[in-house]
């Protein structure tokens, strides 16, 4: 037989081919390793211009484009309570160019909402939380209210129903509205919002009676004296308004219910990728300006590690199905 006429029994041949393939996404691995980014990252916001999510994102786009070398851009995709815009990300190309500006809403959805195109723990990459952000219990400056007590007074005795806004069904400021409602014995009507910027400015307005929105939107309004803050929702006070009570300390007992925001990537980009995005971004939100610039609008940086927020994001799963299940919260 010609030396030249061999022909690799079937089973060789694809063991060959095989190990031909996986040397070939070896080689686009390092490629990518290598080359990545060489165009513009993508930040999605699931809520419109203005509101915290929005801020946290463009305070940490400004400086991861310098830490990567490529634009960093915010685009934001509301609606449904954030669920649009993350499972825009979710079905996106897992090449680490579109990441999703997550918050702790996603992990109320999954309990919310009957029927979610995405599982927000198997289809995401947890990168890092980017901070921490209390809610705040805030009316208009020209509520007669001045403390929970009195504005409980008033919902319990109003006709029609005070109402209070949110940033969407299935969203933090929506649960906590309805475990207000359930601690205090009132009732209120549900106003949602796609974000906190038309919620504030209704607010603001006299369209809606009340929100428990995060401080960040609602801040400087404040601070001058256009809004009023009775309570924040967390179990300690905020460092951003430390004369404002909590809503322990004002008579819900047990009431600690904050905002989380952070970064997560499709569950499919690859490690390497995922791996450099966490640690730019955990040095930027490390870093003492940034720390400033959180402490300016209200929040606390965090920048952990993707399995510590993995964790949190498991564990709020769960805290919040209890909640959302004896709240009866359901959205179609």
């Amino acid at each position: 037989m010609n030396s030249t006429d061999f022909t690799p029994h079937p089973i060789l041949r694809r063991t060959l081919l095989a190990a031909a393939a996986a040397a070939l996404g070896l080689a686009a691995g390092i490629a990518q390793a290598q080359t990545w980014p060489d165009k513009a990252v993508t930040l999605v916001v699931p809520f419109p211009p203005g509101g915290t999510t929005d801020v946290l994102a463009r305070a940490l786009a400004e400086r991861l484009q310098q830490a990567l070398g490529q634009p960093v851009v915010v685009e934001s995709k509301p609606g449904a309570g954030a669920t649009l815009g993350a499972d825009y990300v979710a079905k996106a190309r897992p090449d680490g160019y579109t990441l999703l500006v997550g918050a702790v809403h996603h992990t109320i959805a999954t309990s919310v909402y009957k029927k979610l195109a995405y599982d927000f723990q198997k289809d995401f990459q947890a990168l890092t939380m980017i901070a921490m952000v209390p809610n705040v219990l805030t009316v208009s400056a020209s509520s007669p209210a001045k403390t929970v007590a009195e504005l409980v007074t008033q919902a319990k005795a109003a006709k029609p129903e005070l109402s209070y806004g949110s940033n969407g069904n299935g969203t933090a400021q929506h649960l906590i509205g309805t475990q207000f409602q359930n601690q205090t014995g009132t009732t209120l009507l549900h106003i949602p919002y796609k974000g906190s910027g038309p919620l504030t400015t209704d607010l603001l307005g006299g369209q809606v009676t009340m929100s428990f929105d995060t401080i960040t939107p609602v801040l400087q309004h404040i601070q001058v004296g256009k809004l009023r803050a009775l309570a924040v929702t967390t179990a300690k006070r905020s460092s951003a308004l430390p004369q404002v009570p909590t809503l322990a300390e004002s008579g819900l007992a047990g009431f600690d219910i904050g905002t989380w925001f952070g970064v997560l990537a499709p569950a499919a980009t690859p490690k390497d990728v995922t791996a450099r995005l966490s640690e730019e971004m955990r040095k930027i939100i490390r870093s003492p300006e940034f720390g400033k610039r959180m402490a300016d609008i209200g929040a606390e940086p965090i920048g952990n590690a993707p399995e510590q927020m993995a964790q949190q994001i498991k564990v709020d799963t769960e805290k919040f199905a209890r909640l959302v299940k004896d709240a009866r919260v359901t959205i179609d």
